[in-house]
This record gives structure tokens, sequence and C-alpha cells, in this order.
């Protein structure tokens, strides 16, 4: 794993009998070790990110991930109008696309479920290859407080669903996460979600605040909003300092 993951996690892995190898650089930076330990090895990678020569295993894990939104749409009284996912390489922000879709159908004549995409600012590399029209990455330290999305290469098939299916990309700044760490901790009963988990609702507490940007991606009065958290207190030092600070 890469060098900035937290002793928490570090430690929960390590409670199930991993080896920790720590690699120098980000997330990205582990994926490929990874890769090369495997080949060297002959060893078999399971990941959720692809690219070149690995696609069928994140094929198989995406599929998995079909199931969260499988089970919200079946729980939902409507259809969604909108759908904030949060994104690190992409790979569950894709799965909640190709549900959606196949339950609702794509939009058509701006009419129909609207996807949107949220990264943290510091690692936006899917918003990045929106607005280059290709895959592209983000180089850098990735340095975001969102852990499981400090990424800075899409998923190859991630990308090529969400570049059809998502009717928009954004970027949140670490502070809107924890504000809505907060936000969440402070319901009776407490909703706890962790640093990575809050992403879409911080997009959307932003976008609710700006007139271009409820009209843009059409928020209004009866919109029907669903949302994704995708993690718990994962690391609850983390997210005990997080929540209690200030």
């Amino acid at each position: 794993m890469h060098e900035t993951v937290s002793p928490g996690r570090r430690e929960a892995i390590a409670a199930h009998g991993a080896e920790i190898r720590e690699v120098p650089g980000t997330y990205d930076d582990a994926v490929r070790a990874a890769q090369r330990t495997a080949e060297a090895e002959g060893w078999f990678v399971v990941s959720d990110t692809s690219y070149p020569g690995y696609t069928e295993v994140p094929r198989d894990v995406m599929q998995g991930y079909r199931v969260m939104p499988d089970e919200a749409f079946d729980q939902i009284p409507a259809p969604p109008t909108h759908v904030f996912v949060q994104a690190g390489v992409g790979g569950v922000a894709a799965a909640v696309s190709v549900q959606l879709r196949a339950r609702y159908g794509a939009p058509k004549d701006g009419l129909g479920p609207k996807l949107i995409v949220v990264e943290p600012t510091e690692a936006a590399c899917l918003l990045a290859s929106a607005e280059a029209g290709e895959l592209t990455t983000v180089d850098g330290a990735l340095d975001t407080l969102m852990a499981g999305l400090a990424c800075g290469e899409p998923s190859l098939l991630a990308w090529q669903e969400l570049e059809r299916g998502a009717a928009a990309f954004m970027a949140v700044p670490d502070d809107s996460a924890v504000a809505c760490m907060k936000l969440l901790a402070a319901r009776r009963p407490p909703l706890v979600a962790g640093e990575s988990a809050v992403a879409g609702l911080a997009a959307l507490l932003l976008a609710a605040r700006e007139p271009f940007a409820r009209s843009a991606l059409g928020l209004e009065e009866g919109s029907r909003i669903l949302l994704f958290g995708t993690e718990g207190a994962t690391d609850q030092a983390v997210y005990d300092r997080l929540v209690k600070a200030g």
C-alpha cells in the first residue's frame, strides 16, 4: 500500500493476516507495484481499477458493485431525478451508471435521471478526463483527506462508461467533506460516514447554493436526489479527529 495510508487502516488490513508492503508515492504507484510483484511471483491481482491488459477481474468487481444501486432503486418510491456519487478510479460510479441506465433507461431530451460524478479537488482525474475528452491522468501528491478517492488515474472500464453515462462531473474541497461528516454525525441517531463517503452530499449542497449550478444540473424544488454513503468510520481515530475538530 502507498505510504500515506493511515495507521488505523494499515492495522485493520494486517489484522486479517496480510503482509503490508509500503510503496513510496500514491495509490496509483501502489497499483503498479502490485502488478509488477504479481507478475514476478506468479500471483493473481484482484482490483477494481482496470488498465490495458487487465480488465476481466475489474469488470467482475464492478458487476458486484451494481448490487448497491439495484437495492437502492428497489427501495425508493419513484425514480431519482439526480444521483450524486463519489469516485476515485470510477469503479463504483460506473457501476451506478450502468445500473441506472438498466433500470430507468438513458436520459433523453433532457429527461431521466442525471448522474453527477464527484471527486476531491486534489484528485479529480475523471473531471480532467471529461474536460480533455479522453482518459487523463492527474499527477502530483493527490493530497486529500478523502483517502479512498485519492486516485490520479481513472479506471479504463469506468471511464468508458462514465464518458457517456455521466451528466456532469464535479470536484469538492476537503473542508466540504468534513462539514458533511459533522452534519451527518449531528443527526439523531447519528449517521456515521467516513471522509470518502460524503463527496456526493458535499457536491449537492455546494451546487444547491449556486444559481448557475442549480440551473446547469436542473436542480429544482421537486428534484428527487439519491446519494450513496460508501464507507463508515474505516479509521476510527481519523473519523473522531475530523468530526470533533473545531
